[in-house]
């Protein structure tokens, strides 16, 4: 990594929440969808409506291991960056895996993008494991025996050595459960569709920058899969959280009949809360109890207007 890196001239406060109106006390945050790029006046605009955050994508591996692209890249995001007091979430690439030498080089200059824009935070999707086939047929919450895979063990390796540095510039490695886009036979479920696993890594790995992207609608889905409840879920992992990633769908059990403009069959649809099955009455009183962000990832298709998003979200998450 580079001096910039080493050398962050702001530190960040662990989740502070900051003061003032703002919906759920500065806590809310809007996604911007990764097949667009933010402008200055649309990000003026998600201040306006009451967001405190937005979360970026980082460029692709290849861009991301090339150290004068990727600050290129950061450049123009900090320019855009500049006229707002957002505070920024920085998304790694879905196709970045620790382990190996060009993605531990992407990783590198991922952070150096971070410190660059001033970032506070950073997701990463942790790799699939070489023995998930064998893993998955025991129940997502007992697949701790895939510790021992050696592309886990790798990862692990590599994020306990950027978790250092990222300790000494006051970053958030913040590390996310997922879940399959369509169902899947059980032999394909990877580790990281198990939020219980995902926190486990963050635990062994054992450093104050390195936490959990808890995805609420990822784990609705893995939830259902094995018969859980999402808020028993949740509060198994609420400890380790250090960012939600917030939006609804459908959940595991669809029926035959699919509503109008929902794909058939797709699990992860990234909706609003509140347009899908999510139990948010009942979810809503340990997310109010935690500080971390409530990032909003809704996709493009289902998005509406982002001041009447934020007004109902807050709403529904702040409802008994």
């Amino acid at each position: 990594m580079s001096d910039v890196t080493i050398d962050r001239p702001r530190t960040p406060a662990r989740l502070a929440s900051p003061s003032g109106q703002r919906p759920l006390g500065g806590r809310l945050g809007l996604d911007v969808p990764r097949e667009t790029w933010p402008t200055a006046p649309e990000l003026k605009r998600l201040e306006a409506c009451g967001y405190s955050w937005t979360q970026l994508h980082a460029p692709p591996v290849e861009m991301l291991a090339d150290a004068l692209t990727a600050r290129r890249y950061a450049d123009c995001l900090r320019a855009v960056l500049a006229p707002t007091g957002l505070r920024v979430v920085l998304h790694a690439p879905d196709a970045l895996q620790l382990g190996s030498t060009l993605h531990d080089r992407a990783f590198a200059g991922l952070l150096d993008c971070a410190v660059a824009i001033g970032a506070e935070i950073v997701v990463y999707h942790p790799a699939p494991a070489g023995s998930a086939a064998s893993a998955a047929d025991s129940p997502a919450a007992d697949l701790a025996g895939t510790a021992d895979d050696p592309a886990w063990l790798a990862e692990e390796a590599a994020l306990r050595r950027f978790a250092a540095l990222a300790e000494r510039t006051g970053m958030l490695l913040a590390v996310e459960n997922l879940a399959p886009a369509y169902p899947v036979p059980s032999a394909r479920r990877e580790p990281g569709h198990a939020p219980l696993h995902v926190r486990d890594l963050v635990r062994r790995v054992d450093s104050p920058a390195v936490g959990m992207a808890f995805d609420l609608g990822h784990a609705h889905v893995t939830a259902q899969l094995d018969g859980l409840a999402l808020v028993d879920v949740l509060a198994s992992a609420i400890d380790e959280v250090v960012l939600f990633h917030v939006h609804d769908n459908l959940g595991a059990g669809r029926g035959a009949d699919t509503p109008p403009g929902i794909p058939p069959l797709r699990l992860d649809l990234h909706m609003p809360p509140g347009r899908g099955t999510l139990p948010w009455r009942v979810l809503a009183p340990l997310l109010r109890a935690h500080t971390a962000p409530l990032l909003m990832e809704i996709a493009p298709g289902h998005r509406p207007e982002p001041l009447r998003l934020a007004t109902v979200s807050a709403e529904l998450l702040t409802r008994s």
